[in-house]
């Protein structure tokens, strides 16, 4: 059972990323992948601050977890999740953010971001590099797991079953999916065209143990990392954490419209206000 007090330090660090992802997108003159962003961010402060064993103070230390970022759009979110952490700066986050040359790109580069450890973007390909890195930590003996954060719009792809063919077949129990199942794309609805469900037995099929949680309880977060196998299990795992697309924000929840879009004056306003109200338990999800 989650410790509530270090439940309640995770819950008020997700209240002020929710905030900075807001601003950023706010001062930021474009567009910025915000619905996905804020329905991660609880999943990604359960990992960079509790699950995963990291030390910003020693990026290249080779017992540390790995992570990718397969949704690789989400990238403001994990530079945030990372600043939180000790890793970066905020003020230059948002200062640089999306800039030619910029170290903070909107989809991350390991070469211009040490701390990164892969560069994504093109989705689908995230689970297979993560195999990569497990199958030669297991070869190495290593003792460290790699955690791979994907959409669920981008398990459509094919190659993302390939990959998790793969790792249930080579028994790779230091490799950790981690699926934010918000049931959106970026145009449209899970099933509106494809069809995902029955989603948790496509996984099991692949010979995967399947945790499914609510991405926003962050007591469930803390305990489905805690209670992970040992990496010499048979099978990898999958979180499979229900989220809401644009959580927290009224006019961004399970809007189509907020996969990705820019903040005027008075949204950037309204939204603060909404997480406000929605951390403080004064607001109904939409």
């Amino acid at each position: 059972m989650a410790d509530p007090k270090e439940v309640k330090r995770l819950e008020e660090l997700a209240y002020e990323m929710r905030k900075k992802l807001i601003n950023l997108c706010g001062a930021y003159d474009g567009v910025v992948h915000i619905g996905g962003d804020l329905s991660m961010t609880d999943l990604l402060i359960g990992l960079y601050h509790h699950g995963m064993r990291v030390d910003p103070s020693d990026i290249k230390s080779p017992t540390r977890d790995r992570f990718l970022l397969s949704k690789g759009h989400g990238a403001v979110c994990m530079y945030i999740a990372m600043c939180l952490r000790g890793y970066f700066d905020y003020d230059e986050i948002v200062k640089t953010y999306g800039r030619l040359d910029s170290a903070y790109g909107m989809h991350p580069c390991k070469i211009q971001l040490p701390g990164v450890e892969c560069s994504t973007g093109s989705l689908g390909q995230g689970l297979a590099i993560a195999v990569g890195l497990a199958f030669s930590a297991r070869q190495r003996k290593e003792a460290h797991r790699v955690f791979c954060m994907m959409g669920d719009g981008e398990t459509c792809e094919g190659e993302v079953w390939e990959a998790a063919n793969t790792a249930g077949s080579y028994k790779l129990g230091n490799l950790v999916g981690i699926i934010d199942r918000n049931k959106q794309l970026m145009t449209s609805f899970d099933g509106d065209y494809m069809r995902l469900e029955p989603y948790a037995d496509k996984w099991r099929a692949f010979n995967w143990d399947v945790v499914e949680l609510d991405g926003h309880d962050m007591g469930q977060i803390i305990d489905a990392l805690d209670n992970l196998p040992p990496i010499t299990n048979e099978k990898p795992t999958v979180l499979i954490a229900s989220t809401i697309k644009g959580k927290g924000v009224s006019f961004m929840e399970k809007n189509v419209g907020w996969h990705a879009g820019a903040l005027s004056k008075e949204d950037t306003e309204k939204a603060i206000a909404d997480i406000e109200a929605d951390y403080a338990g004064e607001r109904s999800a939409a």
